[in-house]
């Protein structure tokens, strides 16, 4: 019997409607159905206009006629294909010793420095002959409780001993304060920010697709530099001030800000004051070891006639310390997803910073310039007017006011000029080669190490390979080779490590000297005329 053209296409056009959503088995009922109705030839009809074989019909006729109850799944159990892990027993620990080699695995694995992406995963199990692919991966590390981590800042470090008798120490220090109408303040220096036209992390809201355009690459710019936030928080006002530097963070910037604070805000709100109580970090420029912080204090002691007392935290807790989460962390979300292009929007937007407690912060911008490299000596340090506490008398102590003659002010070291020949640096006895070999060598180097690309290093490539010559051959350090060569010395370490590396992959050998050649002895007094560190004085010995 011929199935006229015009039901085969209603056929397709039902089929085509609903096999989106149907199984399998619903799929073959319904094609039976119509097969039934249109009686003999009703099954190749069904086929072609459904597109499938005319065997999947005739199954689906023999599901309806035998009348068995839904199954309620598309296969029946057991049916379907196997899954990877069944299949491969060795997959799922091959795949836990890839994740974890340190806990389950192998250690010498090798993707132990390698970022464990799915598809990198799966990469390596089918290299390793295990067929699978990177959704199977994600699926049985899902199944074995492993999920995306972020690393989680909990280790603290070695704990001080008197780490909690400290806190107690404080906290009662404040409370005695505070009970006593005493102002008590937390400081401390935000993270420094960059001025100009880059990211600062966070969103806020804008039109869409139209973000604040900011540069590529956060170079400082070299005209607005970078700005030096240092906050006071009185913890009984609940209100800040901050003062904006664009100099450098040194004792005398952080006891200046101290001393604006006093002027601006704490003279008015503690007008019968006569002691202040300072909590702040055990390091940086408000450091328990640093000389200039106290010399400072004792000059701000004279002019306020406050006695000042400071309780350090205990080290290694800076976390804890109040104007981190009380103040500095509502800055942050006040500026979040803005540019801080100028040193006037970072000062608006710390004094605008508000919260729902009742939070006012005050903020001005300070332009002073704060020398580094101050020296205070033994006999300064013992003319403070300062008492240490009883209790780890090293974090707690009191300043007492007294007439400023008697304080004595700080000193700048001096830095004598002495004549000086930088080619003295390249002499054959302290290199061992002439000054055309070194230069030979330079030119051998350069091909691999004088590449130019991100920042402009401080030394000159030839420089470079002049230290590294004189740190092998006379077993210059890397302080005292700062020194002469104008760098830092963290910078001097990143160029030795990277011309003794081309050294090496060169095959280069700097033998060291029998003897310190005698050229050694204008190189300390170099290095002695032009630093006061101990530790950048060059060893005489080979």
């Amino acid at each position: 019997m011929r199935i006229p053209d015009e039901i085969n296409t209603q056929l397709t056009v039902k089929f085509t409607v609903l096999f989106p959503h149907l199984d399998e088995r619903q799929r073959r009922l319904l094609m039976a159905a119509e097969a039934r109705v249109l009686g003999h030839g009703g099954v190749r009809a069904v086929a072609r206009a459904a597109s499938v074989s005319e065997t999947t019909v005739r199954k689906g006729v023999f599901e309806l006629e035998a009348g068995e109850e839904p199954l309620g799944r598309v296969r029946r159990p057991g049916g379907g294909r196997k899954r990877a892990a069944d299949l491969d027993p060795g997959l799922r620990p091959a795949l836990l010793a890839l994740v974890e080699p340190d806990e389950r695995g192998d250690p010498m694995s090798p993707l132990r420095w390698t970022v464990k992406s799915t598809r990198t995963l799966a990469r390596e199990l089918t290299r390793t002959g295990h067929k699978v692919s990177a959704d199977t991966v994600a699926d049985l590390l899902r199944e074995e409780g492993f999920s995306l981590q972020a690393n989680a800042k909990t280790i603290e470090g070695s704990e001080h001993p008197d780490r909690d008798a400290q806190f107690r120490y404080l906290n009662g220090q404040a409370r005695n304060h505070r009970d006593a109408g005493q102002p008590v303040i937390s400081v401390d220096t935000k993270k420094k920010e960059l001025v100009g036209e880059f990211k600062n992390n966070g969103r806020e809201r804008r039109p869409a697709a139209d973000p604040v355009p900011v540069n590529v690459h956060d170079f400082p710019d070299p005209q607005l530099g970078k700005a030096v936030p240092y906050g006071i928080y009185d913890l009984a006002a609940n209100t800040g001030w901050v003062n904006v530097g664009t100099d450098h963070d040194t004792a005398a910037f952080a006891v200046e800000s101290i001393r604006r604070w006093w002027s601006g805000q704490g003279r008015a709100a503690y007008p019968q004051a006569t002691r202040l109580l300072i909590t702040a970090d055990a390091g940086g420029s408000n450091g328990y070891r640093t000389r200039a912080w106290k010399l400072e204090l004792a000059r701000l002691a004279a002019e306020t006639g406050l006695t000042i007392t400071v309780c350090h935290l205990p080290p290694g807790t800076s976390k804890w310390n109040k104007i981190e989460h009380r103040l500095f962390s509502h800055i942050t979300m006040n500026w979040r997803g803005r540019p801080l292009t100028s040193h006037e929007v970072i000062v608006q937007s710390i004094a605008a910073t508000t919260t729902r407690t009742g939070l006012r912060v005050m903020a001005e911008l300070d332009t002073n310039t704060y020398p580094t490299g101050v020296q205070i000596c033994e006999a300064e340090m013992a003319a403070l007017p300062m008492t240490r506490h009883p209790f780890h008398g090293d974090w707690n102590y009191a300043v007492h006011p007294q007439p400023c003659p008697a304080i004595p002010a700080p000193r700048a070291p001096q830095k004598p000029a002495p004549e000086w020949d930088h080619a003295l640096l390249s002499d054959p006895s302290l290199t061992g080669m002439s000054r055309q070999q070194l230069s030979d060598l330079t030119g051998t180097l350069a091909v691999d190490g004088d590449v130019k690309r991100g920042r402009r290093p401080r030394l000159t490539f030839p420089d470079q390979v002049l230290a590294t010559v004189l740190h092998l051959r006379v077993a210059l350090a890397a302080e005292p080779l700062a020194v002469l060569f104008g760098s830092s010395r963290t910078a001097m370490h990143r160029t030795l490590l990277k011309i003794r590396t081309l050294l090496k992959a060169h095959s280069i050998v700097i033998s060291p000297a029998a003897t310190p050649p005698s050229a050694l002895t204008a190189l300390q007094a170099r290095v002695r005329a032009l630093s006061g560190d101990p530790s950048s004085m060059i060893k005489t010995t080979c």
